[in-house]
C-alpha cells in the first residue's frame, strides 16, 4: 500500500465538543439536545456491529480519493482494510465508514458501508459491511452483507474511515427534529466545529439513525461511465438517486476543515434492515425529520495513498 501521512488532531473534551455541537446544530434544527453518555451497545439492534463502542485510539483514515474515480478511474487502486488498521497502528481496529467497493472483488461498481473489525494477532477480521448497487433490471437499490457474498476485506478507490479500538465509553449523543436551516446533518456539525476551532482540524466519526422522515441518497452504476466525468453537472447525471425511507443507520466522517492533506472533509453511506442504503446527502422531509447519533473525536488524523493530481469534483 502506498505512502502514510499522519498528524495529530485537535481533540477537545467531549462536553466542549457537544457544547459547540449544540450551538452550531440550534441553526438549523427546531429542537436540538446534545449531550455526553455512555456509549449504548452497538452490538444491538439497530446498529449490529461487531464491537461494543466507539472509544479507544480514536484516528480518522483517509485512504486515496475522489481523483482515483474521477475523471476516469484507476483500476489499480485496491485496498485491504486489515493493511489499512497495521497502516494506522491500530491492528484489530475497528472501521466504520463510507467508500466504494472494489471492482476487483464484485465485478462492478458498488457503494461500500463500512462497519468491520480488522484481523489482529489473535483473531480474524469480523466483517460487518454492507454494500449498495443499482439492480440493472429496474435500477432500484439493492442493498447487501458484504460477507455473505465474498470472502475478502478489499475496497477500492476511496474511503473516508474513523477506527477504534471499538470499546464502550463515553460518546457524544446528538439528538435532533425538524430542521428548519438548509444544511444536512453533518455539514452542520462540521460547520459548526469548523467555525468554533478556525484552523485547529477536529475530526469526528460515528453512527447516526435517521428516525423519522426519508433521505435523499445516490448509488454509483454498475459500470463506470462511458466518457470522463469532468464536471459535478456530469457526475449528477451519471449517478442514480433516490428518496429512502427511515430507519437509516448512517456511517459518518467528518473533519472541521483541511490541515493540508487534500481531505473530503465529510462522507455518510448508510444502511437499514429494509433493503435501501447509499451514500447520504439529506433528509427530503425537514418538517418531520429526526435524527438520533453517537459520535466520538478522533485523536490522530492518517492519510493513506493520496492521489498526486487532485480536483474538487465529486466531492459532496
Amino acid at each position: 500500500m502506498a505512502d502514510t501521512e499522519s498528524c495529530p488532531l485537535h481533540c477537545p473534551s467531549l462536553e466542549e465538543i457537544a457544547a459547540v455541537l449544540e450551538g452550531g446544530l440550534k441553526k438549523n434544527y427546531a429542537e436540538v439536545h446534545v449531550k455526553v453518555v455512555d456509549c449504548p451497545d452497538l452490538t444491538q439492534d439497530p446498529f449490529g456491529f461487531p464491537v461494543k463502542g466507539l472509544s479507544g485510539k480514536s484516528r480518522i483514515v483517509d485512504v486515496g480519493g475522489v481523483p482515483y474515480l474521477l475523471p476516469t478511474p484507476q483500476l489499480d487502486k485496491i485496498y485491504d482494510i486489515n493493511t489499512v488498521a497495521k497502516k494506522i497502528e491500530l491492528p484489530g481496529a475497528y472501521i466504520l465508514g463510507a467508500g466504494a467497493c472494489s471492482h476487483k472483488s464484485v465485478g462492478m461498481i458498488a457503494e461500500m458501508i463500512f462497519s468491520i473489525k480488522a484481523e489482529s494477532r489473535t483473531s480474524p477480521a469480523v466483517n460487518g459491511n454492507y454494500m449498495a448497487s443499482v439492480n440493472p433490471g429496474d435500477n432500484s437499490c439493492i442493498l447487501e452483507k458484504y460477507r455473505e457474498k465474498f470472502s475478502d476485506n478489499d475496497f477500492g478507490l476511496l474511503s473516508n474511515l474513523y477506527a477504534s479500538e471499538g470499546n464502550p465509553g463515553k460518546v457524544i449523543e446528538v439528538k435532533v427534529k425538524r430542521r428548519t436551516g438548509k444544511d444536512n446533518f453533518v455539514s452542520c456539525m462540521r460547520k459548526s466545529l469548523k467555525e468554533h476551532y478556525q484552523d485547529k482540524a477536529v475530526g469526528m466519526g460515528g453512527s447516526f439513525i435517521i428516525q423519522e422522515g426519508k433521505a435523499k441518497l445516490h448509488v454509483m452504476p454498475r459500470e463506470f461511465a462511458a466518457c470522463p466525468l469532468n464536471t459535478d453537472e456530469d457526475v449528477d447525471n451519471w449517478l442514480h438517486f433516490f428518496n429512502m425511507k427511515a430507519p437509516l443507520i448512517c456511517q459518518s466522517v467528518f473533519v472541521s476543515h483541511d490541515p493540508g492533506f487534500d481531505l473530503r472533509v465529510e462522507h455518510t453511506h448508510c444502511f437499514s434492515h429494509h433493503g435501501e442504503g447509499g451514500h447520504y446527502h439529506n433528509d427530503t422531509t425537514p418538517d418531520s425529520v429526526q435524527y438520533l447519533g453517537y459520535f466520538h473525536p478522533a485523536e490522530y488524523l492518517y492519510r493513506i495513498d493520496r492521489p498526486a493530481v487532485t480536483h474538487m469534483i465529486g466531492r459532496d
